[in-house]
């Protein structure tokens, strides 16, 4: 039988209650909290054909003891399972306009792949591409962060970046791939057209392979002592470039 997953914090259940309410199997609060917010999950809940149920706030700490759960947990049941690496090519043949895609090589943090997920579903992003092995899954950790987000984008777990990375460039995809390092800045390089941004693991950056693969290779121009950005930050900066981009060609 699987193991049963959560969400938990108010961010995230409000997020999930708003966008796929189906997945709620059950929401459970914690008794003696009846401020604003929580009445307002209640009532998101109820209107969805959610049940309520009201536990002491033991239970959940015992349920999720490393988890800051903020008196609300939602259990999910699986109706929408993750897609599959073998659906990816069809799925990129039906996308409506020019593929835009976030593939994150190897980021092991779940808060950090949280808080990609989450801007990746503010810029517009079409689905995340993550390595299998050697990299952070879906987690209640990572779905708190996402705020609802890791339900709502797409997440493609691939055993073979590399072979993945030729699959997208065949598609007719260009791949940037993002390096402190690079000879060509950020705001110099056309994101309009279908596109991958490919960012590295945290302190490592990209892999070998993964750079020799990339057709472009930019860098974020930095004006302070700072060498570098946190993975996650570089990817709103990158994604909301090409947001910015893609929105003035369309």
């Amino acid at each position: 039988m699987a193991e049963t997953e959560y969400v938990y914090g108010l961010h995230a259940v409000e997020g999930l209650l708003a966008n796929i309410p189906a997945r709620v199997a059950l929401l459970t609060v914690t008794t003696g909290r009846e401020d604003r917010r929580i009445a307002q999950l209640v009532q998101q809940a109820a209107a969805a054909g959610v049940p309520v149920q009201r536990v002491p706030r033991r239970e959940l700490d015992a349920l999720l003891p490393d988890a800051r759960h903020q008196g609300v947990v939602a259990s999910l049941r699986d109706t929408t399972p993750e897609p599959r690496e073998p659906e990816l090519p069809a799925f990129l043949e039906a996308l409506p306009g020019p593929a835009f895609l976030l593939v994150l090589d190897g980021v092991q943090d779940p808060h950090n792949l949280g808080a990609c997920l989450r801007t990746a579903d503010a810029a517009g992003v079409h689905a995340v591409i993550v390595p299998r092995d050697r990299a952070a899954r879906i987690s209640p950790v990572v779905r708190k962060v996402a705020c609802g987000a890791a339900e709502s984008v797409p997440v493609f777990s691939v055993t073979n970046l590399a072979r993945t990375l030729r699959l997208l460039k065949q598609a007719g995809i260009w791949l940037y791939g993002a390096s402190d390092d690079a000879d060509s800045g950020l705001y110099g390089a056309d994101l309009s057209g279908p596109l991958a941004l490919v960012l590295g693991a945290e302190g490592k950056g990209l892999r070998r392979l993964t750079r020799e693969h990339c057709d472009y290779l930019v860098a974020i121009p930095m004006a302070g002592l700072v060498a570098s950005l946190n993975v996650s930050v570089a990817a709103g900066v990158l994604l909301f470039e090409a947001r910015r981009q893609r929105s003035t060609k369309s």
